[in-house]
């Protein structure tokens, strides 16, 4: 009897036995038709309908009214200004270059001793200044493209052409303004011409009274010869002063900015002038670099 009893507890504190996956599809089905069912078929009100007619304002006037995006402004619309100065820029490379072909063309075709030994010398002239005027850009194009070595050798280029053009420049202006001066120097004025009347007769007196040999009125001859040529060369002294009249008020400004410290002579400014007028047709090329980096994608 005892030994039934323990039996049966023992079979009823037997432990469960887990489900199956189908036993639980089973069971979870039914579950979920359950909680659909209780589902309210309606949703909530919306917030609208909970507040009052009365607080709708009558006036839709007020109503906010949509935003539209502003447009993306780049920088470079920001800086007009920027655009308009590299295209003058580059006017100004081109300019400078054609000017720079042309005297530089010029005077190396004056140095031919033939026709063809000057057309020779013109193809130089025009290829080493063309060369000076895109080099640069060139040059700098390569070395952002991390092309170091023939970007230098640009640069080497560059500088042979650039020196080349210079003297050529050189050349030019000299031979223009020695002859310009010249034919300054060489014109006749009306003080220019008294004095050498003045002289011519000078002399017909002098020959008069010294045919018949030397004596005391022959030597007032003479004097007065050496002093009516004297006139005459101081005349065109002047005139040959006047032949170069900026040299002589270049003279005056230095001074009178210097308050008399500086006092260059008329070489001195020659030389300068000369310089200037050789360098700057042969900067066109660097002046077409600064143009063309400034129109660059963020330059700024």
């Amino acid at each position: 009897m005892a030994e039934e009893t323990i039996a049966s507890i023992i079979a009823l504190h037997q432990p469960k036995r887990g489900k199956t996956a189908a036993q639980r599809a089973r069971t979870y089905r039914p579950r979920k038709r359950q909680r659909a069912k209780a589902a309210p078929d309606a949703e909530s009100p919306s917030s609208e309908s909970l507040i009052p007619a009365g607080f709708f304002s009558a006036n839709t006037a007020f109503t906010e009214s949509p935003v539209t995006p502003l447009p993306l402004v780049t920088s470079r619309a920001l800086r007009p200004s920027n655009r308009v100065a590299s295209i003058l820029l580059m006017a100004a490379a081109f300019a400078l270059a054609t000017v720079g072909v042309t005297t530089n063309g010029w005077f190396a075709r004056s140095l031919g001793s033939s026709d063809v030994a000057g057309w020779l010398f013109l193809a130089i002239g025009v290829a080493a200044d063309l060369a000076a005027l895109v080099m640069p850009s060139c040059a700098v194009g390569l070395w952002h493209t991390r092309q170091r070595a023939t970007s230098i050798a640009g640069w080497a280029v560059w500088a042979m052409t650039f020196v080349f053009a210079v003297t050529a420049g050189i050349g030019f202006a000299s031979v223009n303004m020695t002859d310009v001066a010249t034919a300054r120097a060489a014109r006749v004025t009306p003080a220019v011409t008294v004095a050498q009347s003045a002289l011519r007769d000078a002399m017909s007196a002098r020959d008069r009274e010294c045919m018949h040999g030397l004596g005391k009125f022959c030597r007032e001859r003479e004097a007065a010869v050496a002093e009516r040529r004297q006139i005459l060369d101081g005349a065109m002294a002047s005139l040959g002063q006047t032949a170069d009249p900026q040299t002589d008020a270049a003279i005056k400004l230095v001074a009178w900015v210097s308050h008399g410290v500086l006092r260059p002579s008329g070489d001195d400014f020659a030389m300068l002038r000369l310089v200037l007028l050789a360098l700057l047709p042969q900067i066109g090329g660097i002046l077409l670099m600064v143009g063309r980096s400034a129109m660059r994608p963020g330059a700024s």
